[in-house]
């Protein structure tokens, strides 16, 4: 299982900071994490960045037990 790392919005929407999900590829952990956490996080998720140990990853890259995935929402600011 990969460790999945909730940011921002992306926390809010599934009520925890972090969470192991299983799945092979980048896609696979998602579609559990929507699963699990409901149609607000997808929302988010749809908007959304994904990175893999720090780099922005395509949706077909393969993971496993030692990676972190980052949901990274957009921010504003000023």
């Amino acid at each position: 299982m990969s460790q999945v790392l909730l940011l921002g919005p992306a926390h809010e929407a599934a009520g925890v900071r972090r969470a192991e999900i299983e799945g092979d590829t980048l896609a696979e952990v998602m579609a559990a994490a929507v699963t699990r956490f409901g149609p607000r996080f997808a929302e988010i998720l749809a908007i959304s960045r994904l990175w893999v140990n720090g780099e922005d990853a395509p949706a077909d890259q393969a993971v496993g037990p030692s990676d972190e995935i980052a949901v990274v929402p957009p921010v504003s600011g000023g």
